[in-house]
């Protein structure tokens, strides 16, 4: 189905997918100086924060990050893929995003190999590694705690590592605690995602679709409407918008308009998506 979305329409790729690629990624101003401040800190090292509500930007936001940082020279970047891992995966998975054979049973020798891994790139490149954890509530505080020992030294005045974690509302109740305090005074470079206004969502509708070639894919009214009916959530907006293309390839309609949202959204079309 999704090669005939992209042969009937014209489309490069199908706009409404977590997987549109990273340089077509819809950035804000907000977005913009992030990226810039990260480039700073990479330089000087600590920790940064990116947070808001699931749906509301962070994931991509973490893509369009890593795609800029991948542009700078000399810059080191791992991407933790098991947030929720206990100490010995941990250092497992920093032992293979850093390239470093670890021993997770003998933490105190991983412990030291790593840093001075960082500290050999810090000296050579006067850039901090970077590691980056999506969904970073689902960490637990020991390996939260262990990170912050690992990314510095003498006496916590150098850092050797710039860390990057995004997470929902549950990973600021915790930083907010005795036991992760010392994590969250590291914390230099912050970004909130909150939910959108229907001109926010629309503007992302008219990139989406311009970035994937077919800015007249969708007729006016109906991107109106579904920016207005997306609850200021993204990735709400994105099923919705998801779900006219597919019944439109399945009607092979030349445009999604105002008559195909109100047979697939209103209550009496509730028949036509089933």
């Amino acid at each position: 189905m999704n090669h005939k979305l992209l042969a009937l329409y014209g489309l490069k790729w199908n706009p409404f997918l977590p997987d549109v690629p990273a340089e077509a990624l819809w950035r804000t101003d907000d977005i913009d100086r992030f990226c810039w401040r990260m480039e700073s800190l990479v330089r000087h090292g600590g920790f940064a924060l990116l947070t808001g509500d699931p749906g509301t930007g962070k994931s991509a936001a973490l893509r369009v990050l890593a795609h800029h940082l991948a542009d700078q020279p000399d810059v080191l970047t791992g991407i933790l893929t098991r947030p929720q891992s206990n100490i010995s995966d941990f250092y497992r998975e920093l032992g293979d995003l850093f390239g470093v054979p670890l021993t997770p049973h003998n933490r105190w020798a991983g412990y030291k190999v790593l840093r001075q891994t960082w500290l050999t790139h810090m000296e050579s490149t006067r850039l901090r590694p970077i590691l980056i954890a999506d969904e970073a509530q689902e960490m637990p505080s020991k390996v939260l705690s262990e990170l912050r020992l690992l990314s510095s030294s003498d006496f916590d005045s150098r850092s050797i590592l710039t860390v990057v974690l995004a997470g929902d509302g549950r990973l600021i109740r915790r930083f907010r605690g005795d036991e992760l305090l010392p994590v969250a005074s590291r914390i230099r470079v912050r970004l909130n995602f909150d939910y959108l206004s229907p001109g926010q969502l629309l503007d992302w509708l008219r990139h989406v679709l311009e970035q994937a070639g077919q800015p007249n894919l969708m007729a006016a009214d109906v991107m109106s409407t579904l920016a207005e009916h997306a609850a200021g959530n993204l990735r709400v907006l994105a099923n919705m918008a998801n779900d006219l293309l597919a019944e439109a390839a399945r009607r092979d309609l030349p445009q999604i308009d105002q008559k195909l949202y109100l047979d697939v959204f209103a209550p009496h079309g509730k028949a036509a998506r089933s």
